[in-house]
């Protein structure tokens, strides 16, 4: 871990082309909106009203204790669990009530976590893609150290805030382009992701947020947790550097209204698109149904994203917008 010094209280490091010393940032991007612009949605009046609680069509899954080849099963929101080459991962695990950093306010779950965490197989890996409250949640994290001891592989500065609320628990961090050996089999490479990250009001952009790279033998696995498109620049790197991948992990919700969620959090249209960019046989939709954060109704998502796919004829089967539960095998590439 290394230790901040004055001006950012997670992280201190060398100059780069998305680090100015003190902050995080999008190179060539959109960096988050100003306070009046967050009234000016959050006063808007165009926010659906999602149901207080429902119930997924599918029933708790309980997962096999190891795969050998690839299967995702969805929890809820950004947390999904991906079996593939005897290895147990979580992303972004989140099983409390609220993403919130109380328990009396903010975005209240509607629907159960997919898999009971009683019912977890042994965890080995979680990806913590960045800071928000949505995707890093330490009551979960600590119960995830307490139960399974895994390894968490986490942008830099992460490590800070693990090493505060979850003393022991076992963390490595990287800069874009980075790689992790996880074991002989696998390997984690940290990539970009078009975001940003805060857990308070004086901190922002003082994490970085990464998307990553799954290599195993089953597979290249590319697992978003949080993205704005970007014109496309990080998918088509993607692609440029790891050719294809069997899966992509991508977020499909919280996007409107587009002119302030742009930057931040990518439409069921461009999650099509970076699909196609970076050349991946099968994408699992993830972000939706689970938390309301933003304007769109709760099943709007699905709706956009399998309308996306038949204007571009793709079959839906390649592109699956996961609900709390369901299991999925993972076809291979053809």
């Amino acid at each position: 871990m290394r230790h901040a010094q004055a001006g950012n209280r997670y992280y201190s490091g060398p100059v780069s082309d998305h680090f100015d010393g003190t902050r995080f940032f999008n190179p060539g991007g959109e960096e988050p909106r100003a306070f009046l612009d967050l009234l000016r949605w959050r006063f808007n009046g165009a926010r659906a009203t999602w149901p207080s609680r429902v119930e997924s069509p599918y029933p708790s899954a309980v997962p096999q204790p190891r795969i050998d080849d690839l299967r995702i099963t969805m929890v809820g929101h950004a947390t999904m669990l991906i079996q593939v080459a005897g290895l147990n991962i979580l992303t972004d695990p989140v099983w409390s009530e609220r993403a919130s950093p109380v328990r009396f306010a903010g975005p209240k779950r509607v629907i159960e976590p997919g898999i009971a965490f009683g019912a977890l197989p042994k965890i080995d890996l979680i990806l913590l893609s960045h800071n928000h409250y949505d995707h890093l949640d330490v009551e979960t994290l600590r119960q995830l150290h307490a139960a399974h001891d895994p390894l968490v592989v986490t942008p830099l500065g992460n490590d800070t805030i693990l090493a505060d609320s979850v003393p022991g628990m076992r963390v490595i961090t990287g800069d874009w382009g980075d790689k992790v050996a996880v074991n002989e089999r696998a390997t984690v490479h940290i990539e970009p992701a078009h975001h940003w990250s805060a857990r308070g009001t004086r901190d922002r952009r003082m994490a970085l947020w990464a998307s990553f790279v799954v290599e195993t033998p089953a597979g290249r696995i590319y697992h978003i947790g949080d993205t704005g498109f970007h014109d496309g620049i990080n998918y088509r790197e993607a692609a440029r550097l790891y050719g294809s991948f069997r899966l992509a992990v991508l977020p499909i919700g919280a996007y409107e209204p587009r002119w302030f969620m742009k930057g931040q959090h990518q439409g069921p249209e461009e999650a099509v698109e970076g699909m196609v960019l970076c050349n991946a046989a099968f994408a699992a939709g993830h972000h939706w149904s689970t938390f309301q954060l933003t304007d769109e109704a709760i099943d709007a998502p699905r709706q956009a994203l399998l309308a996306a796919l038949a204007a571009r004829d793709i079959a839906a089967s390649r592109f699956r917008p996961m609900l709390a539960g369901e299991s999925w095998d993972v076809p291979p590439r053809a």
